[in-house]
């Protein structure tokens, strides 16, 4: 069976740790950079000459409070926290490469979508339309304490409100303006020809937005479309809107359940289900033999802060393990969610009996992603059987050191997997935009089936605006 090239994103934050625990306690750990703009042009350039798709950057507005009540853990750890903005980075990395593509998380619960459309069509032009939305409802109660909400809004009506903010900004950005509205014709004294734009005029449940886009047509106009929802409200949301889905992925069987999930409510929602693309969350170790990679595991281990883990795990999970004895296994653990955890975890490695120390040991590294370690001739057979039984179309891969989990990869792994096919050695100098690199040279809007290009192919083309 031949397939397709894995698609290769790094994964990380603008923040001095991501998903590994106490990852900034190796010595040549460079997390404590991420406030220095040229450690992220330089990743840029890195990532780029070894001709990886994009970087992937997760992003909150909140930080984890949950554990033992308090973000103490937390910020002794730096679990995400501090942490900045990734949009503002993302200019200055494009100026530094020419093909690198960015996916930006951002979450539309705190912003509202004319706003947030002016920011992505501003990204689309600074990066030559390199750049994707991962489009985020937000679950942290924090964000919405500190973000005037007072406490989070209910789950399914978040998705409820995303359906329509996404109708907001295609009609922003695939209706608003035509495509020869900037005429600049100075002998005319007419820079944008005001017939060939027009007011959206949005009147719907949770959003009114009268008027016009405040940007011209950027080279995506809508950016590539990325989402992670895992439940079933977050996949219907991703079959009717997403490109591309990025997984967590505990295990290859685990991560195949939520694949053909995904693909069933792509086609139930009219969509070729293969269109969307499935990117699973992974760190890969690896060294010049298994042993050396072994050992080099290890080593990342020991750094692992058991309360940095288990703060991010009670952040993501809401359940908080404070309170129970590290090696009390968790199946005699009196706390709301036991159950549900203790079946997540089995199903993950049933020959363990699991207790919140070997929680913290499995998710210290990588957070809920799979965890690949091995020699380059392992770690090819690894990515090989994740793509053929799983049917994943590429990695988001994070790190157990920064950058150096990325530079072990590129240099030791990366050659094996070009030699093997599994990744490509060479970008298509015709797919100039991230989507384009995704489906295809000359594909501008999204596909045929997305609701983008229905609302496109319905916007005005002649008529004048109303007063601005």
């Amino acid at each position: 069976m031949s397939h397709q090239p894995l698609k290769l994103f790094a994964f990380d934050v603008t923040a001095p740790a991501h998903l590994t625990a106490g990852s900034w306690r190796d010595a040549r750990d460079q997390g404590g950079r991420y406030t220095d703009l040229s450690y992220w042009t330089g990743t840029a350039r890195m990532l780029e000459e070894a001709h990886f798709d994009g970087i992937f950057f997760a992003d909150t507005v909140g930080y984890h409070d949950v554990y033992a009540g308090s973000p103490d853990a937390a910020i002794r750890d730096a679990g995400q926290f501090p942490i900045n903005d990734p949009t503002l980075v993302v200019s200055a990395m494009a100026a530094a490469t020419r093909h690198l593509g960015f996916g930006v998380t951002a979450s539309l619960t705190y912003e509202q979508p004319y706003a947030l459309a002016r920011k992505f069509s501003t990204l689309d032009h600074l990066t030559a339309g390199r750049v994707g939305w991962n489009i985020v409802t937000s679950y942290n109660e924090s964000a919405a304490r500190n973000l005037g909400l007072g406490t989070q809004i209910p789950h399914d009506k978040r998705y409820d409100m995303a359906d329509e903010y996404l109708e907001v900004c295609y009609k922003l950005w695939e209706g608003s303006w035509q495509d020869d509205a900037v005429v600049r014709d100075p002998a005319a004294g007419v820079y944008v020809d005001p017939r060939r734009i027009h007011p959206i005029e949005h009147k719907g449940t949770y959003f009114e937005v009268p008027g016009l886009h405040l940007c011209e047509p950027s080279p995506q106009r809508t950016p590539m479309l990325f989402q992670a929802g895992a439940s079933s409200r977050g996949m219907r949301f991703a079959a009717q809107n997403a490109e591309a889905v990025f997984v967590n992925s505990l295990t290859p069987e685990m991560t195949k359940r939520s694949v053909d999930k995904l693909r069933t409510a792509v086609a139930e929602a009219g969509r070729d289900p293969r269109s969307v693309k499935v990117l699973a969350l992974m760190t890969v170790i690896v060294a010049p033999t298994d042993a050396q990679a072994q050992e080099k595991f290890e080593e990342h281990v020991r750094n692992v802060s058991y309360e940095g883990a288990l703060a991010r795990f009670a952040g993501w999970t809401g359940i908080d393990l404070s309170s129970l004895d590290p090696d009390m296994p968790l199946e005699y653990a009196d706390v709301d969610g036991s159950r549900s955890m203790v079946e997540m975890f089995s199903k993950a490695d049933p020959d363990r009996t699991w207790t919140p120390r070997q929680i913290a040991e499995f998710i210290g590294i990588g957070g809920s992603g799979a965890v690949v370690v091995g020699s380059p001739q392992n770690v090819a057979a690894q990515l090989r059987h994740w793509q053929e039984t799983v049917g994943i179309d590429g990695i988001n891969l994070s790190y157990a050191t920064k950058p150096g989990s990325w530079e072990d990869f590129i240099e030791l792994a990366v050659p094996e997997l070009r030699r093997q096919g599994l990744v490509r050695d060479s970008y298509d100098e015709k797919a100039a935009t991230l989507r384009e690199s995704f489906y295809g040279a000359g594909q501008h809007l999204t596909l045929a089936d997305h609701p983008a290009s229905a609302i496109r192919a319905g916007a005005p083309r002649h008529g004048s605006a109303s007063a601005a």
